[in-house]
């Protein structure tokens, strides 16, 4: 980034960078998580909900690669050692020891939570200081919420399928 760029972005260039590595490791996480999920997940709807996960890992690919590009534009260095990813992340990682649908969906939906968190922090940290920033984490924010729909629009039709049954039986 040049001069006159980086003096419109945030004053404290060094702590956004440090930041943007807590969620670049996060992304990382992420897609890993959504893309081991969707590999292993059982149970109904499976079909449905795995190439939908797997879309939702390549977007999340993506927004490392736009946290990445972000990083360097500051003078910063991404993160250059996957071991360092957990232990910068504050979004957990969650392994699919349990791999019935509802148990992968219900990690993902803590980790896009955690991720909306993330990037809202990010975005009312940078509103009116760092434009560039700002508008990247808003365009991620935007994804991370509309994942969080899905995964519970997900489970809600989970939930009414099993509620279906229940009548049947009865």
């Amino acid at each position: 980034m040049g001069i006159k760029g980086r003096e419109t972005s945030v004053k404290d260039a060094e702590e956004l960078i440090k930041l943007l590595n807590e969620a670049l490791s996060e992304e990382w996480l992420a897609y890993y998580q959504y893309w081991i999920g969707a590999k292993v997940m059982e149970g109904p709807m499976r079909s449905e909900i795995e190439p939908e996960l797997l879309i939702h890992a390549n977007q999340e690919l993506n927004h490392a690669n736009l946290v990445a590009d972000r990083i360097v534009q500051l003078g910063g260095t991404p993160v250059l050692d996957p071991s360092e990813w957990i232990k910068l992340g504050k979004c957990a990682y969650e392994a699919p020891d349990d791999p019935y649908v509802e148990a992968v969906l219900e990690q993902n939906l803590r980790g896009e939570r955690c991720a909306i968190d993330r990037y809202q922090s990010l975005a009312n940290l940078t509103s009116g200081k760092d434009h560039t920033t700002h508008q990247m984490v808003v365009t991620i924010l935007s994804e991370e919420i509309e994942h969080e729909q899905e995964i519970e629009d997900w489970l809600l039709d989970i939930d009414r399928m099993r509620q279906d049954l229940i009548k049947l039986r009865t």
